[in-house]
């Protein structure tokens, strides 16, 4: 039975984060098929968007502060649609946290928090519940548990289109936004926006919705391996990002030309960075973490070996402790400490020669391999250098941080990674989050923009290399302009709102001729409202027939059924 699963708490815990709502929807034939007049939408700057005398939408989002990168996609569209559909109105809804549902459901973002801090466990739950079955499992558990307190939590915002932004919410959530359409009379699109770049989740496909808009050739690839969505389905988009990148790589054009260095030279001047000197930005995400103090320290060592002058800025986000630390860091004791290695192993061979009987050349000879790299590194601690480090907090300026910098030192957010590449800047990747941040590491490294090393001695050594040449800096660049979607959030909100316009202007048709649903659906509409009524809670179950029950659990569990929608 649906409750036995309660002596297995913490499995559950686990595979619920991921795979959580995978409903599969009543098959019926939708009432809202009718064929309305054509509309011809404006595609040129400053055309309409829509004949209709109000082009305003209601824009429902759907997602969950699992990470920042949601978030931001929805912010990003929500933009876009403001900006080419005046008077548009959006709501970001969390159906988990919001809507008063269930545990293990409504601890989404604490469960996360606590998997994604440790690599291993994460690992773990994600490919644990990276598969159909787990998906089909909780396709029905959450569907019983929750469906009618999602489906009266949606309808409250009354919303024109539905875009869902987070792997979670893209099963139990259409499914309630198809039977509001039903019950209201008015048909309401829902699109997923996969806001993964190179992987992605099994819960992020679904071919009954409206539309989905994948960033790359490998995640259609999967969604068309794992979910069957056909090619007329997929928008190959790009990865939404912020509006100020598409304006930012619109005046830069290609950083390697001659307008783009004289435009990166003034985004520099207004940044007060020096216009000579090379930059490398640091980043660790929105709260500073990773090994970024070790990154820093062996960047700045690599860079005083091979005597380039450079400016280090590192965005620490929340993490105020190594901000200051960075801040009053003695950089000639770090690369003293670097040295070390070299000194112990002298001193080691000095002591030999004293105490052990060993022969007077080999103990030369070991200290003539030891004295080289001494000498080296003494030279180097004496050069006068001028490398810079500048810890920042959290920085507005992002765009132009990333125009004025000459490499990204990042982890493998695919947010940050898709704006690295769209204004042409080469990547290194220095951690990722296992699941669905390991396909954006080749995302940069098949692309032919970056590289992923996790020593730190490593990174700031290539790092150095790369500095050195900058023909290599300029090809890696132009390879990034070639994986890059600038304009990838205005394409998606265009075409969206076009279709939801087009919704709208049917479903005014259908209202003023009055048209009735047919007797078939009519029957199906009836049937679905006594399964999802809400005094059918999880443990109320007496009122509906045992046929009924076992229907809702085999077909709404095991089917995936098909849509006629016009």
């Amino acid at each position: 039975s649906i409750t036995s699963i309660f002596s297995f708490r913490p499995l559950l815990v686990l595979v619920s984060v991921t795979v959580m709502t995978q409903c599969s929807l009543p098959e019926q034939e939708h009432a809202l098929s009718e064929v309305a007049p054509t509309r011809h939408f404006g595609t040129g700057e400053g055309e309409p968007i829509s004949s209709r005398t109000n082009s305003s939408l209601k824009i429902l989002f759907l997602s969950s502060d699992t990470g920042g990168g949601h978030r931001a996609s929805a912010e990003s569209l929500a933009v876009q649609f403001q900006r080419l559909f005046p008077g548009t109105t959006y709501d970001l809804l969390d159906i988990w946290s919001e809507a008063s549902c269930s545990w293990p459901y409504h601890t989404i973002k604490d469960t996360y928090a606590k998997y994604s801090a440790s690599p291993w466990k994460w690992r773990t739950l994600y490919y644990a519940t990276d598969n159909a079955l787990y998906a089909k499992f909780y396709n029905a558990h959450s569907c019983y548990m929750n469906e009618a307190k999602i489906m009266e939590k949606m309808e409250k915002y009354n919303p024109d289109v539905v875009v869902s932004v987070h792997p979670c919410m893209n099963y139990l959530p259409l499914s309630a936004t198809r039977k509001i359409s039903t019950k209201l009379q008015r048909y309401i699109p829902f699109f997923t926006v996969v806001t993964d770049f190179g992987s992605g989740h099994v819960t992020w496909f679904n071919k009954e919705v409206d539309k989905l808009y994948l960033a790359s050739e490998q995640l259609k690839g999967i969604a068309q391996k794992r979910a069957g969505v056909p090619d007329e389905k997929i928008g190959l988009s790009g990865l939404p990002i912020r509006y100020e990148f598409a304006v930012q790589a619109d005046a830069m054009g290609d950083r390697t030309s001659e307008r783009g260095r004289v435009y990166r030279a003034k985004i520099r001047e207004q940044l007060n960075i020096g216009a000579n000197e090379r930059m490398i930005l640091v980043m660790g995400g929105g709260e500073g973490v990773g090994s970024l103090s070790d990154i820093v320290n062996e960047l700045y060592v690599k860079l005083h070996a091979r005597k380039i002058d450079a400016i280090i800025c590192v965005i620490c986000g929340r993490n105020e402790k190594l901000k200051d630390d960075l801040e009053t860091r003695c950089w000639d004791t770090v690369v003293s400490r670097s040295l070390r290695p070299y000194m112990v192993q002298r001193a080691f061979d000095q002591a030999a020669l004293k105490t052990a009987n060993l022969q007077p050349y080999l103990i030369q000879r070991a200290l003539n391999r030891v004295a080289p790299k001494s000498a080296k590194g003494d030279d180097a601690v004496d050069a006068p250098l001028n490398i810079d480090v500048i810890p920042l907090g959290f920085v507005e300026q992002m765009a132009e941080f990333m125009v004025a910098a000459d490499v990204l030192v990042t982890k493998a957010g695919p947010g940050t990674i898709a704006e690295a590449a769209a204004v042409g800047l080469p990547v290194m990747v220095t951690s990722y989050l296992p699941g669905q941040e390991a396909g954006n590491v080749d995302i940069v490294s098949n692309g032919g923009f970056g590289g992923f090393l996790v020593d730190p001695g490593a990174i700031g050594q290539e790092i150095a290399m790369w500095l050195k040449y900058p023909r290599l800096l300029d090809k890696m660049s132009q390879n990034a302009r070639k994986v890059g979607h600038p304009h990838a959030a205005e394409e998606i909100a265009l075409d969206i709102g076009k279709m939801s316009l087009e919704r709208m202007d049917r479903n005014e048709l259908r209202a003023s001729q009055n048209a009735p649903l047919s007797e078939h659906q009519t029957k199906e509409a009836n049937h679905l409202s006594e399964i999802s009524a809400p005094n059918h809670g999880p443990h109320d179950c007496t009122s509906i027939s045992k046929r009924e029950r076992s229907f809702f659990f085999q077909f709404n569990a095991f089917r995936q059924p098909k849509y006629h929608i016009v």
